[in-house]
């Protein structure tokens, strides 16, 4: 089964991929913070057993991942895929990750709280995910206790969760507005609606690839479909800015910007050797020329699950070991091997 950001159907020009997380904690638990590795351990025991049938529910199969004892390289691709946040990718504690075939589901047991919930997808359809997200966590509440307030909510490990405990988050590839001068501004702008715009891939602030993730900062004091509704307009503002920019250069600079895609394209099909942000990059501007039909190629490929894939973590885990020494080299034959000829 394919997973979800593999899928080369219904990809849209500026939106990537959404995503819906609630965090949960049990009554009469305190937070894994303060559990000790033994009652950790009973607790997601507990949670695994009571959700076993959970798969019956999405159509697919889950597989249970014990972060704590997985190897550092598979724990840092799943949070490369998006699978798990920092902390899961850590693999401190005992907590363990309940992963659906095609990742569109996951849950992590025992971790910085007891339960967190996440439904990605590569199409903006975050209402969509909210329904399935809903009727997942009703599942489990059907077999646990969560802690509740009637004034504050649910109740969470961090003050920035409590509430809804929900986080509404839509990634969007923006190469040409974040290159602007005025990119700054916009998100200083939005961030005063309470939405937060952060770059997906990259080191510090640089950021590779124009992929950037727009979700809601506050979860108290809103409904969830205040939320969902808040990052769905600003997500939306965002990219008419992307798509206005690609009009007026296609308009005024066309040939300056095929020609800058084309030589990306040159430079994926026949370089030796690629680091992760000269790939991000060229791949980046391969995406935007084929959203905008400037190039076609013989067979339907996804250039986010390249951008994925060629991400350190990933690249391991799909490479012989005798090529691992060398990830430029390995890096630059992945993308050869996987990006089709243009038509």
């Amino acid at each position: 089964m394919l997973k979800w950001y593999q899928e080369t159907e219904n990809q849209h020009d500026v939106f990537v991929a959404s995503r819906i997380r609630l965090v949960r904690n049990l009554e009469h638990y305190p937070f894994p913070v303060k559990l000790s590795d033994e009652s950790r351990k009973e607790l997601a025991k507990k949670l695994a057993e009571g959700l076993k049938d959970i798969g019956s529910l999405c159509g697919q199969s889950f597989r249970n991942i014990s972060l704590s004892s997985t190897e550092e390289t598979e724990r840092e691709a799943l949070r490369e895929r998006r699978a798990l946040n920092g902390a899961g990718a850590e693999g401190a504690g005992t907590a363990s990750l309940l992963l659906s075939e095609d990742e569109t589901v996951g849950i992590t047991l025992a971790g910085e709280d007891h339960l967190r919930l996440q439904c990605m997808s590569g199409q903006a359809e975050l209402s969509k995910l909210w329904e399935e997200a809903n009727r997942l966590d009703d599942y489990i509440n059907e077999r646990f206790d969560y802690a509740f307030h009637e004034k504050y909510g649910y109740l969470t490990a961090y003050p920035t969760n409590v509430g809804t405990g929900l986080r509404a988050a839509v990634t969007l590839h923006l190469p040409m507005l974040s290159a602007g001068k005025r990119f700054g501004k916009l998100v200083a702008e939005i961030g005063r609606f309470g939405v937060a715009v952060r770059g997906v891939y990259g080191d510090g602030n640089e950021n590779y690839g124009g992929l950037y993730e727009i979700s809601n900062q506050k979860t108290l004091g809103v409904t969830e479909e205040e939320v969902i509704s808040l990052v769905k307009q600003m997500a939306d503002r965002l990219a008419a800015s992307e798509r206005k920019m690609k009009s007026v250069t296609l308009k005024n600079h066309r040939t300056d910007m095929e020609d800058e895609i084309f030589k990306s394209y040159g430079v994926l099909r026949y370089a030796k050797k690629l680091t992760v942000k000269e790939a991000m990059t060229y791949l980046s501007q391969v995406r935007a020329g084929e959203m905008e039909g400037l190039l076609q190629f013989q067979n339907p490929v996804s250039i986010y699950r390249l951008m994925v894939e060629i991400q350190p973590a990933n690249l391991r885990m799909n490479i012989p070991a005798e090529e691992q020494n060398d990830l430029k080299q390995a890096r630059a034959a992945y993308i050869r091997s996987m990006l089709p000829e243009l038509v």
